[in-house]
């Protein structure tokens, strides 16, 4: 039997749009997921302490405020702090193409844009993360 995949789905910030969030956590959760949906409004220590308590996998933000780059590299950080960069942190919404190669540079394994298919997102993850690690090529 394969382990299901634990995903932590938050939407940081001050951000009240949450539509596409939920829509994502729930297409992971069809495919047999296990998804833990955070809420709106939490900080990326929030979203940490929930990944650690939930041992999550996979940290999947929804940001569609503009705050990506300093949201990712805070929740790196704390990820790092907590000695806990095996989980697979990904991410949505409204971020520039330029600013992609940065998140990937701090240790954002994928992003997702607008008009990304839930189907393309749950492949991803599938093909992607084992074990709470993302699979080498």
């Amino acid at each position: 039997m394969v382990a299901r995949i634990r995903i932590v789905v938050a939407k940081p910030g001050l951000d009240g749009h949450d539509r596409g969030a939920k829509v994502i956590a729930r297409a992971l959760r069809d495919a047999g997921h296990e998804v833990i949906y955070t809420g709106l409004h939490q900080t990326p220590e929030q979203i940490v302490e929930t990944a650690l308590q939930e041992d999550a996998d996979v940290i999947g933000l929804s940001v569609l405020s503009g705050a990506h780059m300093t949201i990712f590299k805070k929740l790196i950080q704390l990820l790092d702090a907590r000695d806990a960069r095996d989980i697979v942190v990904i991410g949505g919404g409204i971020i520039p193409q330029d600013d992609i190669p940065l998140l990937r540079e701090i240790g954002v394994a994928e992003v997702f844009t607008p008009g990304a298919t839930t189907t393309s997102i749950v492949d991803w993850v599938r093909e992607n993360v084992q074990d709470g690690s993302t699979v080498e090529a």
